[in-house]
């Protein structure tokens, strides 16, 4: 893990899911910067700690989702109901951003992968007509 103090949500300087890519991780250092993983792939522990992180902080994003619903649709909510749902929403929404960029960092290089005619990598062949 390393320390990056320049931003709150730096990019990692390598792209892509190889060997070598840097994983924005779902907590900070105690000083509040950014923390990333520098591993060979993942199934290291750290990086299923990191995956089931981000699956909670999803999930408790659509949670405070449903529940600032409810407090937008009351028109009886006060001004104290209103600023906790947005607080929340907003905690929950920097969680969200924050595995967005995380994921986007990790995807392949669209420069560098180009497209195979005809073939799904995980699935059936395509028709050539498919790819235009």
């Amino acid at each position: 893990m390393t320390d990056d103090p320049s931003q709150e949500f730096p990019a990692p300087a390598r792209r892509g899911t190889g060997i070598g890519a840097l994983r924005l991780l779902p907590w900070a250092s105690p000083d509040g910067k950014p923390c990333y993983l520098d591993s060979d792939g993942h199934n290291s522990f750290l990086s299923q700690l990191a995956d089931n992180i981000e699956a909670e902080m999803t999930r408790a994003a659509e949670d405070v989702l449903v529940k600032a619903e409810e407090v937008l649709s009351d028109p009886r909510a006060d001004s104290r109901a209103l600023r906790l749902a947005l607080v929340r929403t907003a905690y929950s929404l920097g969680n969200v951003l924050r595995i967005a960029q995380s994921r986007e960092a990790r995807l392949p290089d669209p420069e560098e992968s180009e497209p195979t005619a005809g073939r799904d990598e995980d699935g059936p062949t395509l028709p050539a007509e498919a790819f235009g």
